[in-house]
C-alpha cells in the first residue's frame, strides 16, 4: 500500500458513489450507460474470486465487497427499478466487440494457466475498454449531464493514480507487470479526450457538449 494506490482506491470509490448517489436522488439512470455498467460488474466479479481462496488484509477484502455490492447495485438501479429511465436506444454497443477480445487476449498472454489467473488477467483486459460504451454514448448524444461528468472524472483521476502506484513500486519494489501497465496505459488514454473537455466545459460551469456528426465541420 502507499498513498497513489490509497488515491486511486479513493477516487474510484468516490466516483462510483456518486454515481449512485445520482441515480438515487433524482430517481432516473438517464444519460448512464447500462452496458459499460454491466461490463464493469464483470470485471469486478471475475477479478475477485480469490475472496474464495485467499485473504491479504481486512482492507483488501472490504474494498473488493464494496466494490462489488455498489456496481450490482448500480447495473440493478439501470436494469430494474429505475428501467423506465435508461434510454436504451443510444445505449447500442455491441459487447461482444469488448468481451470477445479481451477474453481471447487473456488466454494468450496471461502470467500462469490456470481458471482464476486467466480470468483476473480478462478482468484487467476488460476494464481497460469497459467505458467504451459509455463514452460512445455520450458521442452519439451530444452531451453528458454534469454528475455523469464528474463521475467519468474521477474514474480517470483512479487511473492516473494508479499510474504513480506502478511506478512508485517500480522504483521501490522493483515490480512491475507489463499486463497491467499497459491495459492500464491504454485505459487512461480513453480518457484524455473527456478530460480536456471536462476541464474546459464542466468546471467553468458550462454542460458539457460533443458535436456530433452533423456538427462536425
Amino acid at each position: 500500500m502507499n498513498v497513489f494506490r490509497l488515491a486511486g482506491d479513493m477516487s474510484h470509490l468516490f466516483a462510483i458513489i456518486l454515481l449512485i448517489s445520482k441515480i438515487w436522488t433524482t430517481k432516473s439512470v438517464r444519460g448512464l450507460s447500462g452496458k459499460s455498467q454491466l461490463l464493469f460488474l464483470v470485471v469486478f466479479l471475475s477479478r475477485y474470486l480469490d475472496l474464495f481462496t485467499s485473504y491479504i488484509s481486512v482492507y483488501n477484502t472490504c474494498m473488493k465487497v464494496i466494490y462489488i455490492v455498489l456496481s450490482l447495485a448500480t447495473v440493478y438501479f439501470i436494469f430494474g427499478k429505475f428501467a423506465s429511465t435508461h434510454n436504451r436506444d443510444d445505449d447500442k454497443f455491441r459487447m461482444i466487440f469488448i468481451i470477445v477480445p479481451a477474453l481471447g487476449l487473456a488466454f494468450l498472454i496471461h502470467h500462469d494457466f490456470s481458471v482464476l489467473e486467466v480470468l483476473w488477467t480478462f478482468s484487467i483486459y476488460l476494464e481497460s475498454v469497459a467505458i467504451i460504451p459509455q463514452l460512445q454514448m455520450i458521442a452519439d448524444t451530444g452531451e453528458a449531464e454534469v454528475i455523469t461528468s464528474h463521475y467519468l472524472f474521477f474514474l480517470g483521476i483512479y487511473r492516473f493514480f494508479y499510474l504513480g502506484n506502478w511506478m512508485y513500486r517500480y522504483h521501490t519494489e522493483d515490480y512491475f507487470d507489463k499486463i497491467v501497465v499497459v491495459a492500464g496505459c491504454i485505459q487512461t488514454v480513453l480518457y484524455l479526450d473527456f478530460f480536456y473537455l471536462y476541464i474546459t466545459k464542466v468546471l467553468s460551469g458550462k454542460r458539457l457538449t460533443i458535436p456530433t456528426g452533423s456538427e462536425k465541420v
